[in-house]
């Protein structure tokens, strides 16, 4: 009797460790709401987007993201500056390559644009990779939208997309690793990653999201976010 005692003992103060200890990572791992102070205040009506900076391995990544960009952020409520008469512009003033269009002073781009904010967009993840019994395209991808009066920091954001979400994985060792073997093969001659990075981007930049962009001033949710907007 007094050894089941213990053992029931010894079980519940295991399990409210273990009870603590995923609680505790709950909120470790909670993101804290993101402060629109400078957003607000700035209530920027257009937006100038660079060409992306490109991390990953694929060449092809920086105007595949780029082309999707625009969509989000005008059903948001903002002007976007045509991004490729943006790119032209740096092009015919000899800046050939995002890494030297980011290096551009925030004042000048707003002398020859006119814009309020600038869209500074870091692709971390572009392209379909392989594993043992596993394959996916994921496209990983930064942003901070920057006030070209101020220049404040307004936002920064992040977000991911993958073919994998959803897909189902039963049949076995035998049939994950023939599903991976086919999904790498489909996925790379369609170029797979061109559509999850028009996910990625609109997770990344239509408001509405969790600590997202806010709506701007051509939407009708106009000040409706970013915790009661006035």
């Amino acid at each position: 009797m007094q050894f089941d005692i213990l053992n029931t003992r010894l079980v519940k103060t295991t399990c409210a460790a273990m009870l603590a200890a995923i609680l505790a990572t709950g909120c470790a791992t909670r993101g804290q709401p993101f402060d629109y102070t400078a957003f607000k205040q700035s209530n920027p009506a257009s937006i100038l987007v660079l060409p992306p900076l490109n991390s990953s391995p694929d060449v092809g990544a920086t105007y595949s993201m780029l082309s999707q960009v625009t969509l989000p952020l005008a059903e948001s409520g903002y002007y976007v500056f045509p991004v490729s008469l943006v790119d032209e512009t740096f092009r015919q003033n000899g800046l050939s390559n995002p890494a030297e269009m980011h290096e551009v002073k925030l004042q000048k781009l707003r002398e020859i644009f006119g814009a309020d904010a600038a869209l500074y967009i870091t692709i971390k993840q572009y392209g379909t990779s392989y594993t043992v019994i596993a394959s996916e395209s994921r496209v990983t991808a930064q942003a901070r939208l920057i006030d070209l009066r101020s220049e404040k920091v307004l936002w920064a954001g992040a977000a991911t997309a993958s073919s994998a979400e959803g897909r189902n994985s039963s049949g076995g060792l035998v049939g994950l690793l023939v599903q991976a073997v086919i999904s790498q093969i489909v996925e790379s001659a369609s170029n797979r990653s061109h559509p999850i990075a028009g996910v990625a981007s609109y997770r990344l930049l239509a408001a509405g999201m969790p600590n997202g962009m806010l709506y701007g001033p051509r939407s009708p949710k106009y000040k409706t976010d970013g915790n009661a907007q006035p």
